[in-house]
């Protein structure tokens, strides 16, 4: 399996995946999440979060980010490293919302509370059998 095979079977069997923000002191801030809603293909994913929530904030003031995928049972894994747009719109929320999203949300798809995150790479590094390689996520597309 080539390193692009790889990386998109990572995406599709993760149970968790996990988002980097930048907070008001330049440090690096790394937070689990469920895996993404919906993605195209290596460059864009959209996450669901709480609008009043930490990470929000820290992607409105800074928005370079990094999503990491690892399967560590394999010990294989990679980031990809871009920016989180904060999207409210109700037409992005009504995208990716699903049955079930009222647990999270108890107002529904228009929970003032609810919003989405929109990743979009530039790069990555890919990590596997103690060898690591950069990429250019144009390439992968």
């Amino acid at each position: 399996m080539n390193m692009e095979q790889t990386i998109e079977s990572l995406i599709d069997e993760a149970e968790v995946s996990f988002i980097g923000s930048v907070d008001e002191d330049g440090f690096p801030n790394m937070k689990a999440m469920l895996p993404p809603r919906q993605r195209e293909g290596m460059q864009v994913f959209y996450f669901t979060t709480n609008t009043s929530s930490m990470r929000v904030k820290q992607y409105k003031e800074h928005p370079q980010a990094c999503v990491y995928f690892c399967n560590p049972r394999i010990f294989k894994g990679f980031m990809l490293r871009g920016t989180m747009e904060v999207l409210e719109d109700q037409a992005s929320k009504e995208m990716i919302w699903r049955e079930g999203d009222t647990d999270y949300y108890a107002l529904g798809v228009t929970d003032p509370d609810y919003c989405v995150l929109k990743f979009t790479a530039e790069n990555g590094r890919f990590y596997s059998s103690f060898h690591s390689d950069n990429f250019a996520v144009s390439v992968m597309k």
